[in-house]
């Protein structure tokens, strides 16, 4: 089992750690409502350093990173982040990532830790057409997620200058203690908050001056349930390799006015099978994997990701049925221990997070 750099920090602090995506990481420190809490009102920090870091760099790196995903790179201005979704030539999703425009001949590709090796053997093997050189760099970097409404603050009360005009979806480098960093106005909980990219050497450091700062340790639990709260999808769950990004309510990301990129014959093609829906019980807990029912008790759908909401107090679910059988009514109920629970269907986010 692979440990972060910050394992021994995590102990120091009592956490409850648990494996994830070949990783021990921290699940919860205190409580999950109190964490989750801490991010919606005040300010948390994740240690997310289990994520992968490609660097890809040369005159040919934009355009090679607008060839690999569905999303429009090229175009996205200097110093933005973009997220997409990275398909196979049949429209399937190996992942989803978050790329970087740090420079005018480099880019940073962050993918998701279970994925880290699937996504290099794939994006390793296209690079031949393009004028760039792509660099493994995952085990170099550390990384933090800084969420919540204080986050601006606390940024800047440990020394790191943050230009006025950094926008929501911005990336840069940046310095922390002299030292270089790479800091993105990103986040995966809907608030307003960074991710700090910060070399392994560094990285107690920052943690433990994060901390003194005034920010919440959060784990594992506490950031699914803010995900999902704001409805992210979570690679695993809502996407697959089975799905097209069609299939996930992510035809946003998929920029089919794009001169090339890898799965646009077949995303241009494609007619979705599945539809996302949101869905907010009353009582009742739902959970991955429990059947979606319409009012005539036929499974349309399974449950992706589910759980308790701490902002509502009540039960919230993603869940992907059968496009075919989307129920005129919209009257949906989840089957929980064979016990059939009404959902209310939503088309909003659960929870609007404060994001600028």
């Amino acid at each position: 089992m692979n440990k972060t750099i910050l394992f021994e920090e995590h102990l120091k602090l009592n956490a409850k750690m648990v494996p994830f995506a070949g990783f021990e990481m921290p699940v919860q420190y205190t409580s999950v409502k109190d964490e989750a809490i801490a991010v919606r009102n005040n300010v948390g920090v994740f240690d997310v350093s289990h994520m992968g870091e490609f660097f890809v760099e040369g005159p040919g790196a934009h355009d090679f990173v607008d060839f690999l995903i569905t999303n429009d790179f090229k175009n996205a201005a200097l110093n933005k982040a973009v997220y997409s979704p990275l398909c196979r030539e049949n429209g399937t999703v190996i992942d989803d990532l978050i790329a970087y425009k740090l420079k005018s001949d480099q880019a940073l590709i962050c993918v998701n830790a279970a994925n880290i090796q699937k996504d290099w053997d794939w994006i390793s093997q296209h690079t031949e057409k393009f004028n760039c050189t792509l660099t493994n760099q995952s085990n170099d970097y550390g990384l933090l997620a800084i969420q919540g409404p204080n986050s601006t603050k606390l940024i800047q009360d440990i020394g790191i200058k943050l230009d006025e005009n950094f926008e929501y979806y911005s990336a840069d480098y940046n310095t922390f203690e002299d030292n270089e960093i790479i800091i993105a106005r990103t986040g995966y909980t809907g608030e307003d908050g960074f991710e700090v990219f910060c070399k392994n050497e560094k990285m107690a450091t920052l943690w433990n001056k994060v901390l003194a700062a005034g920010a919440t340790p959060c784990g594992l639990a506490s950031r699914d349930v803010l995900r999902l709260e704001v409805c992210y999808p979570l690679y695993g769950h809502e996407l697959s390799d089975e799905w097209t990004p069609l299939d996930a309510a992510l035809k946003w990301t998929v920029k089919l006015n794009k001169d090339s990129f890898i799965g646009k014959q077949a995303l241009s093609e494609y007619n979705p099978k599945l539809r996302l829906i949101k869905l907010k019980l009353e009582k009742g807990i739902p959970r991955e994997g429990y059947p979606i029912l319409d009012a005539n008790e036929k499974e349309i759908g399974k449950v992706t990701s589910g759980t308790m909401s701490v902002a509502l107090g009540s039960g919230v679910c993603l869940g992907l049925v059968q496009r075919d059988q989307f129920p005129e009514d919209k009257k949906f109920f989840v089957s929980i221990r064979n016990k059939k629970y009404e959902a209310i269907y939503c088309t909003k986010p659960f929870v609007t997070g404060g994001h600028k």
